[in-house]
């Protein structure tokens, strides 16, 4: 019986360039749609040295996402010190975030701005969305953030 080729569900050094400018050291990405024939999750994962505003404006998503922020230190992951503020709901309910943190973000819900006001400490950013690409900024009407 001939050997199955199995390469297509392998991804060796997924490596972008992070659509930031302030995120200088290339990020891993995954895009199901891309890299997996469709596959209904995409992931990246950036290194975050700097205070900057990453989304600007409240926006919803056709899929779960799932954001992580976590400590660069790979020895120690709690090691963490820097603050993030993400904003949700349409009455826009301020959440700081200042530990090792995920947050799960369901169909739907709105969320945004993410704003991250300091960093004393790099920290790894994670972005995971339950389908095959990123769907971002689909701006609701009516949001007081």
């Amino acid at each position: 019986m001939p050997a199955k080729n199995y390469d297509k569900y392998i991804l060796k050094e997924p490596m972008a360039k992070s659509m930031f400018e302030q995120i200088k050291a290339p990020q891993i990405l995954m895009l199901g749609e891309k890299n997996f024939n469709g596959a209904y999750f995409s992931m990246g994962w950036s290194y975050v040295t700097e205070p900057f505003l990453m989304v600007d404006e409240p926006h919803f998503h056709d899929y779960e996402q799932y954001i992580g922020f976590v400590g660069g230190n790979l020895n120690n992951m709690k090691d963490f010190d820097a603050e993030i503020e993400l904003y949700f709901g349409e009455e826009g309910t301020k959440k700081v975030i200042n530990c090792t943190t995920f947050v799960w973000v369901p169909k739907g819900l709105i969320h945004g701005p993410l704003k991250i006001t300091r960093v004393k400490k790099p920290f790894l950013f994670v972005d995971i969305v339950l389908g095959p690409k990123p769907d971002y900024r689909r701006k609701p009407a009516n949001t007081k953030v």
